[in-house]
């Protein structure tokens, strides 16, 4: 059996909720990275973890974080694996930036663009190129990472988010 070749993910984490189990948001974020290890993901890089304001409603600051990840899922087969990774974590899905646990989003992949209808995804995360919170972690591991769409690397979306 020939093993295909695996795709190349940056993948952002976030938290605001402590866990009953695992503490705070920060080792939220190092128990999610766990977790995609035991479910086979390979974890290449990881950014060091910031915190930052809430967007909307939420009061409780955000641990954020970014990774670069291997696997063969296509983007598709990913997100339903990222999303029962927050569902073990206790993700509910209900108001749009609410307090939560776990936050696993796909930014980029190294097969550039994708779109499916349902479940909804488009890769690259079409807010990405203005979160502030996605881009510092980001640029720190995956600086030179070109956008399909715009052509500029993540540390020029870095510093065009930080002007703002």
């Amino acid at each position: 059996m020939v093993e295909a070749s695996p795709h190349h993910y940056l993948i952002a984490l976030g938290s605001n909720r402590r866990h009953h189990r695992l503490g705070s948001p920060r080792q939220v974020l190092d128990a999610a990275l766990l977790a995609l290890e035991s479910d086979g993901i390979d974890v290449l890089a990881i950014a060091p973890v910031i915190e930052t304001v809430p967007i909307g409603p939420s009061r409780r600051r955000y641990a954020n974080g970014a990774a670069i990840i291997a696997t063969p899922l296509l983007p598709d087969a990913l997100l339903a694996l990222l999303k029962r990774i927050e569902a073990r974590f206790g993700r509910r899905r209900g108001r749009r930036w609410s307090a939560r646990t776990l936050d696993l989003d796909i930014i980029l992949w190294s097969g550039g663009s994708w779109y499916a209808p349902a479940p909804p995804l488009i890769v690259p995360h079409p807010a990405y190129r203005t979160r502030d919170f996605v881009l510092r972690p980001a640029a720190t591991i995956a600086p030179n990472w070109r956008d399909p769409l715009t052509g500029l690397s993540v540390a020029q979306l870095c510093h065009r988010a930080a002007r703002g």
